[in-house]
């Protein structure tokens, strides 16, 4: 392409999410998603790594046969088992789909963080088996032997066929409809909804002060996906004000219906996996958490609640902030600063 010195600066008032011009070179200046920003500058300080982490007390438990009942061995691995699949489903989405389509230069920086992040989330699972000793191809390949573990990954992927095809390209309304129906999947679903079942059970560990340096990571993760969450919320919020047209009734419907959906599948997955509760909490408790949680989800981008129920686990709504004060055990402080951002 020749110069053109003569070329006009950009135009922040024809930055959109998608549809918003050529995304060859990003450039950044001047700035129009700020919520993009945000939650990159946040990332950057919440930077983690799960070898920080001293797994010393979660190998004696693991080692000890009195330690740890079946159930909860069971439990724990499956959601290990769950957890390896989804985080890759997910940092592919981010690489392979989203970035590729987005035209807001904030946001692509944003993207590049998460799907670091996705990437030490993997670490973190990798590094949980490993220093547990445990059967790695057993973990890992869990997905194609568990069948409400393939039955919410298979939801995600068969709803990624479209965005993920290589003549994709927004610009049309069917087109920009897809790309939308994916970002909410992905955002309000996979991350919003596939994880909270998994997360209260490591948090369950938690409180019974078992397998803690492991719930410590997840715990990490959790916070690392709720910002995921929220910048997913702000992008499908932003291209509804950008274009008004993709948010038809039909539409939201359609989004109603996968939602509810996935709440089936997630609770199948807690009360197979789950079938006689842990730590206390039972498949009713298990149900009426997920639909606690959707409703929040549909409200976040504007849709009305479908099941109108109380949060029967209260204390998860504290595992998630980590800000300003040291996490449950005391091994460090969770408000990880980079040494750039240290105050002395």
């Amino acid at each position: 392409m020749p110069i053109n010195k003569g070329a006009a600066p950009v135009n922040i008032n024809n930055r959109k999410i998608i549809n918003g011009g050529d995304a060859d070179v990003m450039q950044l200046y001047p700035m129009k998603h700020l919520f993009a920003w945000d939650a990159y500058m946040a990332g950057n300080s919440n930077h983690w790594l799960p070898t920080e982490i001293s797994m010393q007390r979660d190998i004696e438990q693991w080692k000890s046969p009195t330690a740890l009942t079946a159930d909860e061995r069971k439990a724990f691995e499956t959601v290990l088992g769950f957890f390896t699949t989804a985080d890759s489903i997910a940092a592919n989405n981010v690489v392979l789909a989203l970035y590729k389509h987005v035209t807001s230069p904030e946001c692509r920086m944003y993207l590049l963080r998460q799907g670091y992040e996705e990437a030490i989330h993997t670490h973190a699972y990798q590094y949980i088996v490993e220093s547990l000793g445990m059967d790695e191809s057993k973990i890992f390949n869990m997905y194609r032997e568990v069948e409400s573990i393939y039955n919410k990954d298979n939801m995600v992927l068969s709803l990624n066929e479209g965005i993920f095809a290589d003549d994709f390209k927004t610009g049309t309304l069917e087109s920009d409809q897809l790309f939308l129906e994916n970002l909410c999947v992905f955002s309000l679903i996979m991350e919003g909804i596939f994880f909270y079942s998994s997360f209260a059970v490591m948090f369950g560990f938690q409180r019974q002060n078992k397998l803690t340096g492991s719930a410590e990571q997840i715990q990490y993760i959790m916070r690392d996906e709720s910002q995921h969450l929220n910048f997913g919320v702000n992008m499908i919020n932003t291209i509804k004000e950008e274009q008004p047209e993709v948010w038809s009734p039909e539409f939201q419907q359609r989004i109603i219906d996968l939602v509810k959906r996935a709440v089936v599948l997630e609770y199948t997955f807690a009360t197979e996996v789950f079938p006689k509760g842990i730590f206390g909490m039972n498949a009713a408790g298990f149900k009426q958490y997920i639909e606690h949680i959707a409703d929040r989800r549909l409200a976040t981008v504007g849709l009305p609640a479908q099941y109108n129920v109380e949060n029967p686990f209260p204390w998860m709504s504290e595992a998630v902030d980590l800000n300003k004060e040291k996490n449950f055990f005391e091994t460090r402080v969770t408000e990880y600063k980079t040494g750039g951002q240290l105050s002395w």
